[in-house]
């Protein structure tokens, strides 16, 4: 009898021991995604994380851990109590790719990085490849981050979104008009251009009916709709659009872009994390391909399937 309570003794510390020892551990990047199937080096042992960027296993809790992932700089942590998930940060190395990611901005530049984005995309001609909508869409998420940045922080969600609001509106209203007067300084020498591979006097004709026809229309929606709102302002200086009505319809879209991607990401953030405990900062890359998806279809569908003129026969 004493044998076998020694025995059962003796395996529930093995258990016990083995339990202490358990390492959990969540991998993320710089930018808050998990590390999602990928190789991961533990002290030179082969780990694979999951769908969610988890890895466990066993080992003495004393002793550092060195990781390696392939594309991020190694670092060494010491694990926390057994029991408890550890989430480690590794800094993803810098690629070309990471101009695309909303989150590259706001990390490195801060919100003046920001509104000089937002000024440039539509100020310079340069600024086309920026994701505005996107970029507007995850300080939304990171307002907080962003207002503590320059020491504006009020402790009210809505007054914070209003400071960032305010200065996004005004650099997206300075670089429409910086691009519109672009515009009006090149048009008129434009017009006695000849024709060429890339430029039809036509078309400029047929720019200038249709700003007169949806000119204020066509300023406001333009921000909505990633590379046509780098050029639209730049169009309507070229074909001389009224300056007063462009001045108006520029502050009424720019208001609208800017709230309503400000506004949405951070309380449609909050609305998920309330109701289905979903933090939409751990999937920003879905989202961002979403809002592409979402701003460019208007476009891909009057390109693919709207009605096209017939040419008058000569």
């Amino acid at each position: 009898m004493k044998q076998i309570y020694l025995l059962i003794l003796g395996l529930g510390m093995g258990f016990l021991v083995a339990a202490q020892n358990r390492v959990e551990l969540n991998f993320i990047n710089q930018y808050k995604q998990p590390l999602k199937n990928m190789e991961v080096l533990v002290n030179n042992v082969s780990n694979h994380t999951d769908k969610e960027g988890n890895i466990s296993f066993t080992d003495a809790l004393k002793d550092s851990l060195l990781i390696s992932v392939e594309g991020y700089t190694d670092k060494k942590i010491l694990p926390e109590s057994s029991g408890l998930k550890q989430t480690i940060v590794l800094h993803k190395k810098f690629s070309w790719t990471d101009l695309l990611t909303p989150m590259f901005y706001i990390l490195y530049g801060g919100i003046w990085l920001l509104l000089f984005i937002i000024f440039a995309e539509t100020g310079l001609f340069v600024g086309f490849f920026f994701p505005g909508d996107s970029l507007l869409f995850v300080a939304g998420i990171l307002s907080t981050p962003l207002v503590d940045s320059i020491s504006l922080n009020t402790g009210n969600d809505f007054i914070n979104l209003l400071i960032i609001s305010s200065l996004c509106i005004i650099a997206g209203i300075l670089g429409n008009s910086v691009g519109y007067f672009t515009g009006r300084k090149v048009g008129p020498a434009m017009f006695n251009w000849r024709d060429r591979l890339l430029f039809k006097k036509k078309y400029l004709y047929q720019a200038k009916d249709f700003y007169e026809k949806h000119g204020g229309g066509a300023i406001v929606f333009a921000r909505f709709l990633p590379f046509i709102r780098t050029f639209a302002p730049i169009v309507a200086g070229i074909v001389a659009m009224d300056k007063k009505k462009f001045t108006f319809f520029n502050i009424i879209g720019c208001v609208a872009w800017v709230t309503s991607m400000l506004f949405i990401g951070h309380y449609l953030n909050a609305f998920t994390k309330r109701q289905f405990g979903l933090d939409l900062e751990k999937h920003l890359e879905l989202i961002v391909i979403g809002i592409v998806l979402v701003t460019t279809a208007p476009v891909l569908f009057k390109l693919f399937f709207g009605k096209r003129k017939t040419e008058p026969t000569s």
